[in-house]
């Protein structure tokens, strides 16, 4: 029975996609080397774990929304869900390369968007949890299938600069906030009332009025 070893070997931004997207490149090898894998369907549980990093105080402040009060954190900040994965691996024998593309967003209702806005520099602690099912052939030739544990797991720090770099593609000088229809229409009615030219100008002019 295959026993796979799933390690993290690079992350970059995808250049050309239908939306945000992380290309986590990863080295999977079987151990031992006995069965040919006929091709593997890999899921993934992709989750933040800030608890393995310190934050510089501007960071602390930006991250209150979601652990509280720096004070609070040793009961606050644990590990979350960025998002889930999965990618189907060819066959191979020994080792192989492979890419798990790990959709992003920049929606700040989300935890892990927050969570990536507020960092400045350095590295973001990310853990992967595999599952999924390994196609294979034993002695013999026969195809085999078993599953991929869920003690499977692989941790790395990703570059804040790779996340950062990715946005600013997608949304350059800009975020993504998302309204209720029907505040959206007071906001828009607001604009065109006063006739102001754009949402950001509206958006201030209310920011203005509230000190």
């Amino acid at each position: 029975m295959p026993d796979l070893a799933l390690e993290v070997e690079s992350a970059r931004a995808v250049e050309h996609a239908a939306a945000p997207c992380l290309a986590v490149g990863l080295r999977i090898s079987n151990r031992p080397e006995a069965e040919e894998i006929a091709s593997i369907s890999l899921q993934c549980q992709v989750r933040i774990a800030p608890e393995r990093r310190r934050y510089s105080q501007e960071e602390q402040e930006g991250l209150r929304e979601l652990f509280g009060a720096p004070e609070q954190w040793s009961r606050t900040v644990t590990s979350f869900l960025w998002t889930h994965a999965q990618v189907v691996v060819p066959a191979f024998s020994g080792s192989c390369a492979a890419e798990l593309p790990v959709p992003c967003t920049y929606d700040f209702d989300v935890a892990a968007a927050k969570y990536f806005h507020a960092l400045r520099d350095g590295e973001a602690p990310v853990l992967l949890l595999f599952s999924g099912t390994v196609f294979y052939r034993a002695a013999g030739g026969a195809l085999q299938v078993s599953p991929v544990p869920w003690t499977k797991e692989a941790a790395f720090r990703l570059p804040v600069r790779v996340w950062k770099e990715l946005m600013e593609r997608w949304y350059p000088n800009s975020a993504v906030l998302r309204l209720r229809r029907d505040v959206f229409d007071r906001l828009l009615r607001f604009k065109v009332e006063r006739g102001i030219a754009t949402f950001d100008q509206a958006v201030e002019a209310l920011l203005e009025r509230g000190g």
